[in-house]
């Protein structure tokens, strides 16, 4: 039979426990450390993982080499996104169709038809919002496989009217 004085005790140590912490926090904001620094030091600190993209454009994440799925136009859009570290500015998209679309045969080697070709067209159109439909659902699926603290290194990301990328060091990206 469990004893029940045992959790009272344990439920006092953590809240013991949380209220020196929430102290130790206080006195960090008091030195000058904002909330988002202090939140930072408590993410617990694990390596980025290496990225992969194969010879017939799977893309994979570590050593185990979990496969990261995307249907073909939105992993045509991310590995556009790859292999422009410096970003992309969105009302430039336009510039970049030839790419996307090489990009995209090269995913989806089936062949390009009329619907494709008008789907590249949307996604590269920056008046429209099929790009940015694009990069949610890019944030989704890496959300699906890690932690958003990791996360958020693998997606597009960046400010209205700024280039926005993907900020994996490019170290950690092979590309086979």
């Amino acid at each position: 039979m469990k004893n029940p004085n045992r959790h009272i005790e344990t439920q006092d140590l953590y809240n013991d426990l949380i209220e020196e912490v929430k102290h130790k926090v206080h006195k960090l904001k008091e030195y000058g450390l904002s909330e988002k620094d202090i939140a930072s030091l408590l993410r617990s600190e694990q390596p980025l993982l290496q990225l992969t993209v194969s010879k017939n454009y799977r893309i994979f994440l570590g050593e185990k080499r979990t496969e990261v799925c995307m249907e073909p136009l939105v992993k045509a859009v991310y590995l556009l996104f790859l292999n422009h570290p410096e970003g992309i500015i969105f009302k430039n998209l336009p510039d970049y169709r030839r790419e996307l679309t090489f990009l995209y045969d090269k995913v989806r080697p089936w062949g390009l038809t009329e619907r494709t070709l008008q789907s590249i067209e949307d996604v590269t159109n920056p008046t429209l919002n099929s790009i940015n439909e694009k990069c949610a659902r890019i944030k989704k699926t890496f959300l699906r496989v890690m932690e958003a603290d990791m996360a958020e290194h693998y997606f597009i990301k960046g400010t209205r009217g700024e280039p926005k990328g993907i900020d994996l060091p490019r170290d950690l990206v092979t590309w086979e």
